[in-house]
């Protein structure tokens, strides 16, 4: 059985082994278990005493010899409620977190996202917000985006407009969204979706994405990247770049 869960819990990958093990064989041996795992017998000794402390097994000795079972899975769901409870207890504090972060950082603030699981956790932030403008989108046409990532932002895209947020799209110049062809205005308004087009002549590979009082200048290469601006003066006068090429489409 795959218990790669209990790692959730605290335990290690050679614990989750021996526990995976012990459970598997019924009452066991050090020198059955060894067997099982494969591990060396020192670490065994060390994991199971840490399993032990953790209440996952427990030992019965017999002509001098300890033996190992695991102890009821009702100990599990012991761990799992106290994990659930210390972590409610982090939501509540979380607006105070907010408060104290909104009150000690600076008039303007930088941030650096690297890879793809940075630029992601960037994209979901944008959710928060009822609205996000795009300056410069090229949807992969032209430039070599990762396929992980191209396809991931398609799931995000609809995620979006299930939450309603107002997408709108300032593109590079005969590019648009896969699905969102420029002149379907009734599938643009399902999907909370707004169209508009550059310039010829200002192509290029960065992207400015603007939500809240952020902005993000992109590049969706095989290692995106993504600089940060959080400051309303800053996200202001990028929207003045923004409305001044412009046309609202309906």
């Amino acid at each position: 059985m795959e218990l790669t869960e209990l790692k959730e819990l605290g335990l290690t990958q050679g614990q989750i082994k021996v526990y995976n093990a012990i459970l598997e064989l019924g009452i066991s041996s050090l020198n059955a278990i060894q067997e099982k795992t494969g591990l060396e017998r020192r670490g065994i000794y060390d994991i199971i005493n840490k399993l032990i402390e953790k209440g996952m097994i427990t030992y019965t000795i017999e002509k001098g010899k300890r033996t190992y079972q695991c102890a009821h899975p009702s100990r599990i769901l012991d761990k799992i409620k106290n994990k659930e409870k210390k972590l409610d207890s982090l939501k509540q504090k979380v607006p105070k977190i907010a408060d104290l972060f909104d009150l000690s950082k600076p008039d303007i603030r930088a941030e650096v996202f690297r890879g793809k699981e940075a630029l992601k956790s960037l994209h979901e932030e944008s959710l928060q917000y009822k609205e996000q403008y795009w300056i410069g989108g090229n949807s992969g046409v032209e430039y070599k985006v990762d396929t992980d990532m191209k396809n991931w932002f398609a799931h995000w895209n609809k995620r979006r407009a299930k939450k309603k947020v107002m997408m709108y799209d300032l593109v590079d110049f005969g590019t648009f969204l896969e699905g969102l062809k420029p002149n379907d205005i009734e599938t643009h308004k399902k999907e909370y979706y707004k169209y508009c087009q550059l310039p010829k002549n200002l192509r290029s590979p960065m992207v400015i994405f603007i939500f809240g009082n952020k902005v993000a200048q992109m590049l969706w290469m095989k290692q995106p990247f993504a600089f940060v601006l959080d400051s309303k003066e800053i996200k202001d006068s990028f929207m003045k770049y923004f409305h001044y090429f412009w046309k609202d489409p309906w």
